[in-house]
């Protein structure tokens, strides 16, 4: 309880929340930022929170996730139909990355839209086999321009919200 408390009511805690909340996939920074103005973060502190916080498991997803799925159809078969999900999705939106390499990566990453992001890039990135050095800095932009709409479209929501409800 003690935890959950100063998560929610100190700025660290809830910039270590926003971090963590934007390491999530599927909610990443396009969730993290939005939650971050909710606890009270000022707009740069969630930006900066949620984008470090997005951005961390990039490189291990790129450098360890074809080993994982392999550890994992060999230990837990009863999860062939995730992986095999996983690597068709990383197929899939490899072929848009692919066309355009590194500038199309950064793009998929940066356009917050669902199915997007820095986990599914750096997915892509590892299944198109991507070095590491020039597919995180594709990365890196991508998620700084998604913080960027996403601070944008965050403070039109909450500006929007607060003259509606106001």
């Amino acid at each position: 309880m003690e935890l959950l408390h100063w998560l929610e009511s100190t700025v660290g805690g809830e910039f270590v929340f926003t971090f963590l909340v934007s390491m999530i996939p599927i909610v990443e920074l396009r969730g993290g930022i939005p939650f971050g103005v909710a606890l009270g973060l000022p707009y740069p502190v969630a930006f900066t929170a949620a984008v470090i916080g997005n951005i961390l498991p990039a490189p291990f997803i790129i450098v360890y996730i074809r080993r994982i799925f392999q550890w994992m159809r060999r230990r837990l078969p009863r999860l062939d139909g995730l992986v095999d999900r996983l690597e068709k999705k990383a197929s899939v939106k490899g072929d848009v990355v692919n066309r355009y390499k590194y500038l199309g990566l950064m793009l998929f990453v940066g356009i917050p839209l669902p199915g997007t992001g820095a986990w599914t890039g750096a997915l892509a990135a590892a299944f198109l086999d991507m070095p590491l050095r020039k597919a995180m800095p594709s990365i890196i932009a991508g998620v700084l321009l998604a913080g960027a709409i996403m601070t944008g479209l965050t403070s039109l929501g909450v500006d929007l919200f607060t003259t509606v409800m106001g």
